[in-house]
This record gives C-alpha cells, sequence and structure tokens, in this order.
C-alpha cells in the first residue's frame, strides 16, 4: 500500500489509486495517517469533520466511514477501536510524509555535518514527495488545523536545500527560485538572506543591499519588529565583503560558546528501542510550530536515560548546541526558574554581572533573546508542572526535550510520550545487561522471579542487577529469595545512591494530605491487586464516588496510578502498581474515615 498525504488524500494498492469518495472519507484516512499508529479520538475526528457543530449521530457516522475504509483499503491496513478512539496500522506501507521527513532529517544532519552534495541531494528527494498542497481534497475543518505546519516543514526543508545549493557555489542556479520565493513569502528572514547573498555573489552588491531595506520595510509594517540576527548579520556581512564561499553560514560565529551539557549516558538503553526512534525523528523534523516533547511516567522508568540519549544522538541538528538542566533538586523540592536561567545563560556565555538581579522577567526577555538566533537542543529533567517550565521555553528554532512525571497542557498530546513498563523480555535484558548473562542463565527460574518482583519497572531491574554484580558469590536465587518477602522487597531494591523507596517517595510527598491518605489506603490487597472502579474504591475507603475518584485522578497525573481501560458501564479503571502498593503500606492513612466498608 502507498498513502498520500503532502497533496490531494490518496491510497495506492499495486499501481492503481484506491476509490474514495468525498472529503469526509478523506479526512478520516488523513487523520489517521498523521497519528501514526496513535489513537484518534472520537473529539477529534468530530473536530475535524464537522467542527463546533457535530450532529448527534457523529459517533455513529464515524463507525460507518471507519467501516468503508477497512473494506476499501484491505487486509493489508487495520484499523482497531481503542478506546477513546482508533488506530491505524499498516505494516509495509509507504507514507509520503514519512519518507519526506526522513529524508528530510537526514538532509539536515548531513547539512549540519557539512556533506553539502549529499544534503541537497537528499533534501530535493525529500521535497520531490510534494505534489501540491497538502491535505487538498479534505474537509474545510480539516484545512483550517493542519495543513500550516505541514507547509512550515516544506518551507523549512526548502530553505536548507537553497542553503546547501549556496554553499556549492550554485548561487546564479538559485538566483530566479530566490527571487520569486521572497515575492510569495517577504516576511521569512532566511530567504530573504539567502537570496542578498546570492546577488552578492553574482556581483549585484546593491541589489543585495536593496533587498535588505526592502526586506526592513515589510518587516516593520507588517510585523511592526526590526530584522532579526540572520538577515542583520547577512546586511552586516555586505557591507564587510564577506559573503565569499567560505565556512557554511549558520555555523556559531567565532567566539559564541557551544554548549554541551548532558549529563553521560549510563550504558546500553535496554528496551526502548521505538521509543528513541520516535524522539529522534521527533527532533527532526522541525516543522515551524514549536517543538516540545515530553516524556511522561511513574518515577523510575527511565525518562532521563532516554531523553539523554536522544539528545545525544540528535546532537548533529543542532549546532548552536546542547542544554540540560535539572528541574529538581537533590531534596526533590522544584528550584526556582531563576536559577535554572542563570544556569543556561551562563552556558550560553552570559557573565553573572550582565544577568538581571532579582527581575523574573527581565531574564526571560534576556534568555530569549539569546535563543531567538540559535538552533537549540533544551533538555529540561523532571519539571515539575506548567508554572515552573513556561519561563524556560526557549525563543526560535530551537527544541525542548522535557521530562515529567506529569503530562503538561503546554505540550499537545500527539508529542507526548507516555513512557510504559517494560516487558518481561525486555526486563530480562535490562537484568542482564547490570548483572552478566550467565548468572541468570544459570537459574532461569529465579531470574524470572527477580523480572516479576521488579515488575517492569527499569530502576528496580538496574538496582537488582547492580547488587548481583556486586556480589559475584550470591547467586540469582538468593536475591529473588531476599525479594520474595513484600514487606522487605523495597528495602532490599537499595543500592549506593540509588534507592527506588526514595525515588517513588518524592512523587508522594508533594501530595495533598487527602490524595496521600487516598494512597495509603490503596496498599490493601483487596484493591491493590486487579483494576477497580473509583465507585468501588469510594465504597472502600469510605469515600463518595466523587471524592474518590478526584484523589485517583490527582494519583494518575502525578504517575502513581495507571489507568486500566473502561468498565462495562465507561467509568474509568484504575491500577496501582505493585510497588507503589508496597510503598502505600508505609504510609499514614490517617485521614480516612475510621471505618471502612466491608470491615
Amino acid at each position: 500500500m502507498e498513502f498520500r498525504v503532502l497533496g490531494p488524500v490518496e491510497a495506492w494498492r499495486g499501481g492503481e489509486r484506491v476509490a474514495l469518495s468525498g472529503s469526509k472519507m478523506h479526512t478520516v484516512l488523513a487523520t489517521m495517517l498523521l497519528a501514526q499508529e496513535r489513537v484518534v479520538s472520537d473529539s477529534r475526528l468530530s473536530a475535524l469533520l464537522w467542527g463546533w457543530e457535530p450532529p448527534a449521530t457523529a459517533s455513529a457516522q464515524i463507525y460507518t466511514y471507519m467501516s468503508r475504509l477497512r473494506k476499501q483499503l484491505g487486509e493489508e491496513v487495520e484499523i482497531v477501536r481503542r478506546p477513546p478512539g482508533y488506530v491505524l496500522r499498516a505494516p509495509g506501507a509507504v507514507v509520503d510524509l514519512v519518507e519526506f521527513r526522513r529524508r528530510e532529517r537526514d538532509g539536515r544532519r548531513a547539512l549540519a555535518e557539512r556533506r553539502f552534495e549529499e544534503a541537497a541531494d537528499l533534501l530535493r528527494e525529500a521535497l520531490g514527495q510534494w505534489r501540491g498542497t497538502a491535505l487538498a481534497n479534505v474537509t474545510e475543518h480539516m484545512l483550517d488545523a493542519e495543513p500550516a505546519p505541514l507547509e512550515e516543514e516544506r518551507m523549512l526543508a526548502l530553505e536548507s536545500r537553497l542553503e546547501a545549493d549556496l554553499e556549492l557555489g550554485r548561487h546564479e542556479q538559485v538566483m530566479a527560485e530566490l527571487t520569486a520565493l521572497v515575492a510569495e513569502f517577504p516576511v521569512r528572514e532566511r530567504l530573504r538572506a539567502q537570496l542578498m547573498t546570492a546577488l552578492y555573489r553574482c556581483g549585484r552588491q546593491a541589489d543585495a543591499l536593496h533587498t535588505y531595506y526592502e526586506g526592513r520595510k515589510v518587516l516593520a509594517e507588517q510585523l511592526g519588529i526590526d530584522p532579526g540576527e540572520a538577515l542583520g548579520s547577512t546586511y552586516q556581512a555586505v557591507l564587510g565583503g564577506e559573503l565569499g564561499l567560505g565556512p557554511r553560514r549558520g555555523t556559531p560565529p567565532a567566539g559564541r560558546p557551544v554548549p554541551s551539557m548532558l549529563p553521560a549516558t549510563d550504558g546500553e538503553l535496554v528496551g526502548r528501542e521505538r521509543e528513541l526512534e520516535a524522539l529522534r525523528g521527533r527532533l527532526g523534523q522541525g516543522g515551524g510550530a514549536p517543538r516540545r516533547i515530553l516524556v511522561t511516567g511513574m518515577a523510575g522508568l527511565g525518562k532521563t536515560a532516554l531523553a539523554v540519549r536522544a539528545a545525544a544522538e540528535s546532537g548533529g541538528l543542532f549546532p548552536d548546541g546542547l542544554l540540560f538542566a535539572e528541574l529538581c533538586g537533590l531534596d526533590g523540592a522544584p528550584r526556582a526558574p531563576r536559577a535554572v536561567l542563570a544556569q543556561l545563560l551562563r552556558a550560553l556565555g552570559e557573565s553573572d554581572h550582565a544577568l538581571p538581579a532579582g527581575d523574573l522577567d527581565e531574564l526571560v526577555r534576556l534568555y530569549r533573546a539569546r535563543t531567538a538566533e540559535r538552533r537549540l537542543l533544551l533538555v529540561l529533567d523532571n519539571v515539575s508542572g506548567d508554572r515552573q517550565l513556561a519561563p524556560l521555553l526557549p525563543a526560535g528554532d530551537s527544541a525542548v526535550l522535557i521530562t515529567s512525571r506529569s503530562r503538561l497542557a503546554r505540550v499537545a498530546g500527539g508529542d507526548t510520550l507516555a513512557l510504559p513498563l517494560l516487558d518481561d523480555e525486555a526486563s530480562l535484558e535490562l537484568l542482564a545487561a547490570r548483572a552478566g548473562r550467565q548468572r541468570l542463565d544459570d537459574d532461569p527460574d529465579a531470574a524470572d522471579d527477580l523480572v516479576a518482583y521488579c515488575g517492569g519497572l527499569p530502576l528496580a531491574l538496574s538496582i537488582a542487577g547492580a547488587r548481583l554484580a556486586a556480589r559475584p558469590h550470591w547467586t540469582a536465587a538468593r536475591l529473588a529469595a531476599r525479594l520474595a518477602d513484600p514487606a522487605a522487597r523495597l528495602a532490599e531494591l537499595s543500592f549506593g545512591d540509588l534507592d527506588l523507596s526514595r525515588v517513588l517517595r518524592s512523587s508522594v510527598d508533594p501530595l495533598p494530605p487527602a490524595v496521600h491518605d487516598v494512597l495509603a489506603g490503596l496498599a490493601d490487597p483487596e484493591l491493590g491487586g486487579e483494576p477497580f472502579s473509583a465507585r468501588r474504591a469510594g465504597e472502600w475507603l469510605g469515600l463518595t464516588e466523587d471524592a474518590a475518584e478526584n484523589a485517583l485522578e490527582t494519583l494518575v497525573d502525578t504517575a502513581l496510578l495507571d489507568l486500566s481501560g473502561l468498565d462495562d458501564q465507561g467509568r474509568p479503571q484504575y491500577r496501582c502498581h505493585e510497588l507503589v502498593r508496597l510503598l502505600a503500606a508505609t504510609l499514614d492513612g490517617s485521614g480516612l474515615p475510621a471505618v471502612r466498608a466491608g470491615r
């Protein structure tokens, strides 16, 4: 199968186009393809099909569209119901948007590494995937929401291809193209700077200066701003006669620091290959809209290790540097944004005396000014919430990779990666990487027990593996026996400065007292093992259903509780991880009613 969205939405099989009728069918297919195997909710489909006024039969109509798509696309495509929506999977299918992004990402990497001929070829191939305006035959509601970011991705790829051509001395060949593009997009400063470069190299210095003056006037009249660093530095280079062929434009100016703040990666990243590829792909996309990518999940899942590895492997796409900041102190308390901003600005070359004293707004303005014309990757680790995050978001074409135990309003759902627990196979692989495979192969039953006791949590597996590695005289069975007692398990999962109980408690300590007490009540095996509803929890804990649900949702928000689908009446079901339940057993639930149902 072949799918196309970079132009009219189409599906092709065996060289023949699949007949799809009407803008709504094309909208449903396009929405599913753009989600890239993520669930598309009914509410989003409804908004893209009918806008603010969906019909009363919207759900039934969506169901009908999905049934038609299944029939028309055939067995090569799987469309399945996954509450709260649908997901499309088409293994082996070619999607023009995926092909465009892959070639564009490789082209930008080649450009950053000064492989200009390869970059130009790859970016030209990427742009060749476009057949006109993206999503040309979908509903007006989808046209209002989706094409602009895709068109911005195309423009960024085009600008990068033109940059490669200019570095290869093709200024005469791209002159006419750049002139037409600047006329069509007069406020895109990078295009205007590229036209000035081409004009200058063709011996037309006066025309290059006129192009700058014209751009300065357009920016002032249409946007009320002055030219940015890219256009301003090109103007100064024209005046100084510095635009001959030489070092690639866009590399950091001499003397400007290129920070590299990432912590060292911790050995092999096990069981996260798919998530790592997804992060690398998103970091390489560009696309105009700010790249804010969130990795979320419970404490101990390895969010930081994944983010650092993805950042390190994507470093070539960010020639102006890699920044890293830990957003919680050693005591687990959130760090003040001002302290973090000062740290980042120092890494960007600011001296202490240049930092505004006591004024957060001034510090934010300086930070935005220093990041506006740079292509940086910023990793913000262990963000506590949106209020802490907001001042730290950079300006310009930088990307932000965030880890947090909570979902954040400032990051779109499509850019949120909820990290799952490791399955048994990956858990065993991680344990073997830390402890040595031979010791586990010697007693596979004990190895399976260790995997079960760690519950798919990478931190627990790493601690168990480290303990075995540090005690070569221990067998896997001996450690498994020590972990078998639930009352002692958390204490056993501690080694050196790694302490699972301390890490989990850092999520518990900030909870409001009422929520803290509900978590303590979940320690009871009556609720801890199987999924349960808010009604059942309320009955057990002596709370109203609403009060129980509010507390349970707070625990979900802080990644101390998982959602486990819906019951037969459509109510959410919750599940408590075994290690969290063991921690809850150590808490004081003194605020709960004295008498619980069933006692």
